[in-house]
């Protein structure tokens, strides 16, 4: 609560005005408020004393700011470290309200203000002849600025949808007229090509070229503008007749890598490769936002194969079945058919020649279009294209120096890839620079550090196979003197557990993680001492201290509710052993339907429930009483778990078929038809459990027995 007392409440959505005032008032009793109105210059560095003394006041002012609105908002306005700017970016985005009695539509003028509404409604109905009739009266009409918001008749028309009467409104213009902006620094034109209205677009752009290349009052072009509001096919009509030169990044501007960051974010990937292959240095140029295309690539992993999760018979299509041609990795858009010719011979090539083959890739085929499976195509052209970027993008990464890597924030974006999982990003920047692998960030951690420190398997497996260059990364140490066991030892990302069912199977997939790379290193790591003398082990359960005490509730909690469900079987089992169906024969004391089938049934199951019933009730004292050490919770614990859920389980579906035959034994003779539909409803009970808890035990028998983390050789390196 670091703000009280600068002001009442952290900036939000609603309060900008009273937050406004509050730290206005502040700063001026702290004399900063010149500061951040921009009276107070900054000084030059050749007058020390003034110079040392403004940088002062704005670090205070610039605190006070942080402090007052929480720093996720500071954040989104870059790294600039001026108090004004921030301030100023605060302003445009909380704009202020206008002032009470404002018309909505209106300029506040004098005689001329009624003409104006004619003139706004003519324009929304749609009526030409009138508007041009009108225009004829009042010729400058055409340069008036007709709404509150500085809006002409072109924009009103345009905004409308009235493409008829922007034709008529471009013909009497002239070129300068067209260029007007709204107090939003927005075009006709730029407006236009929001409302992707390609026949306006045209009509303007045949008036007057240069609307291609004004820019707003954030300096966005129109492409860019059209790219924001995702206007796709407005931007590639765009980019196809805006002059190249402007997007050339070895000028001032930066409107090339403005347009291929909103590619990018857009997922226009077809053009942003072609404009990063006309200009390769746009990949590595910062645009008007203060953001490089390889930051937005590293936060867009729904870009990539690696965000996605397939069906094996939809991984196959995927892998087997579809290939990506170097037409449509440009954008050139294929016909079904030759979709369907593409899919074919794909498929075939992983197949031996056959006469079912052509049965088979027609059923294929059909299936896919029936249950519209083009998506999995599509998806599979923008997983490529991205790559094909991050190539393009990549090639320029060597050609710059520490300090222009440092700049562009190569370490974060690569820190990004890795946090979410991005493995064609590691894996393209690996293979086109080689030497990123020795590299370090901040912390002193290389990629292969940051592997561990995020938890990601697939993207270790991979550097690990680089061969002796992973010897050697492997022991290096950060600036806190952490080896790559402490780093194993530190507490997983919540992204990275979140997916784990309950805090038991989180400590064991912890505790794998640890082994594992344990195994790997040389036996001198887990001795060593890190900054606060902690060995791996002694970090491991500083870190784990909390998710263990979660793990060992979780347990305990679990173990004691199927113990009751297992106790209570076992009663129900041991009582009905003496209550046999049909009755007892009195001259010979034996059950009745001894020789049945059924009966025999009914005996088996019935022994088999209590028995398992039985060692269910013991397995999970077992894990009730157990000394819960870390150690346990790698796999006795879990062990436990998995065979008292399984005996459960088998003791239910015991328990259900000794009671389906036993109630086919009463009715047989009289009443038979009424036991199948009562066995039947008996399986309800089965299926319940199936459904909430044989997940539970399926994903405790792999994480447990069937999963290993890293697919590399068990070898230690010395």
């Amino acid at each position: 609560m670091a703000f009280i007392g600068i002001v009442s409440d952290k900036l939000n959505e609603e309060n900008y005005e009273n937050w406004k005032e509050c730290l206005e008032s502040y700063l001026k009793s702290q004399g900063l408020w010149g500061i951040v109105s921009g009276e107070e210059k900054e000084p030059p560095q050749s007058d020390k004393n003034q110079y040392d003394l403004w940088v002062k006041n704005n670090a205070k002012a610039l605190h006070a700011l942080q402090i007052s609105c929480g720093a996720h908002s500071i954040a989104k306005f870059g790294g600039n470290q001026s108090a004004k700017y921030q301030w100023d970016r605060l302003a445009e985005k909380f704009p202020a309200p206008l002032p009470q009695g404002s018309g909505c539509l209106l300029r506040q003028g004098e005689s001329n203000v009624f003409q104006y509404d004619k003139l706004y409604r003519k324009i929304e109905k749609g009526k030409v002849e009138e508007v041009k009739e009108f225009l004829r009266e009042n010729p400058n009409a055409l340069r008036e600025k007709i709404t509150l918001k500085d809006d002409t008749a072109l924009h009103v028309a345009v905004m409308a949808g009235r493409t008829d009467i922007v034709k008529v409104l471009v013909e009497m213009m002239g070129k300068e007229e067209l260029e007007m902006k709204n107090d939003m620094g927005e075009t006709a034109f730029s407006i236009a090509t929001i409302n992707e209205s390609r026949k306006m677009v045209e009509d303007m752009v045949e008036k007057n070229s240069n609307l291609l290349t004004l820019k707003n009052r954030y300096g966005a072009i129109p492409v860019v503008v059209a790219s924001l509001f995702s206007a796709k096919e407005m931007v590639r009509y765009l980019y196809q007749i805006t002059p190249k030169e402007i997007l050339n990044p070895e000028t001032e501007d930066r409107s090339g890598a403005t347009l291929l960051t909103s590619l990018i974010a857009d997922g226009i990937f077809d053009l942003a490769i072609s404009l990063v292959k006309t200009y390769p240095k746009l990949g590595v140029t910062e645009d008007i936002n203060n953001n490089y295309a390889i930051k937005l690539l590293a936060h867009k992993p729904s870009a990539f194969m690696s965000s996605k999760s397939f069906v094996f018979w939809k991984r196959w299509i995927y892998d087997s079945c579809i290939k990506i041609s170097n037409r449509e990795l440009e954008g050139e858009k294929i016909s079904k058919g030759e979709l369907r010719r593409d899919l074919e011979s794909n498929t075939m090539q992983h197949q031996r020649p056959s006469d079912v083959r052509g049965s088979l890739m027609n059923f294929i085929w059909k299936l896919t279009k029936r249950f519209e499976f083009k998506h999995i195509h599509d998806a599979k052209l923008q997983h490529d294209q991205a790559v094909e970027l991050l190539k393009c993008i990549f090639k320029e990464i060597p050609k710059l120096s520490n300090q222009q890597l440092e700049t562009i924030g190569l370490d974060k974006a690569i820190y990004d890839a890795i946090k979410h999982g991005m493995f064609e990003f590691i894996d393209e920047i690996i293979e086109l620079y080689p030497e990123i692998i020795w590299r370090k960030d901040k912390k002193g951690r290389t990629l292969f550090a940051n592997v561990i420190v995020l938890r990601q398997e697939k993207i270790f497996n991979h550097v690990f196979r680089l061969g002796e260059k992973q010897r050697i990364t492997l022991l290096r140490h950060d600036i806190f003197r952490n080896n790559f066991l402490h780093l194993a030892a530190k507490l997983s990302p919540p992204s990275r557990l979140d997916h784990i069912s309950g805090a038991a199977l989180q400590m064991q997939r912890e505790l794998q993680w640890f082994e594992e790379l344990r195994r790997i290193l040389p036996p001198k790591f887990e001795e060593e001492l890190n900054e606060n003398n902690r060995t791996p082990a002694s970090l491991f359960s500083h870190e784990h201290k909390e998710l263990m005490k979660e793990g060992e509730k979780w347990m305990k909690n679990n173990a004691a509710s199927c113990m009751v469900v297992a106790t209570l079987i076992s009663a129900v089992m041991f009582t009905s052993a003496f209550t046999v169906p049909g009755g007892i024969d009195e001259k010979t004391g034996s059950p009745i339907f001894l020789r049945s089938n059924a009966f025999l049934v009914f005996v088996i199951a019935n022994s088999l429930s209590l028995f398992s019933s039985s060692t269910s009730v013991l397995v999970f004292l077992g894990v009730l009483t157990s000394h819960y050490a870390e150690k346990d919770f790698l796999q006795s614990l879990p062990a436990k778990s998995i065979l008292g859920l399984f005996t459960l389980f088998f003791s239910i579906v015991t328990m259900m078929v000794a009671f389906g035959s036993a109630i086919f034994i009463t009715l047989q003779e009289r009443l038979a038809w009424v036991s199948i539909p009562v066995i039947i409803l008996s399986t309800v009970p089965i299926a319940f459990f199936t459904l909430l808890q044989f997940p539970l035990l399926i994903e405790m028998l792999v994480s447990t027995y069937c999963c290993r983390i890293f697919d590399i050789p068990q070898t230690k390196l010395k």
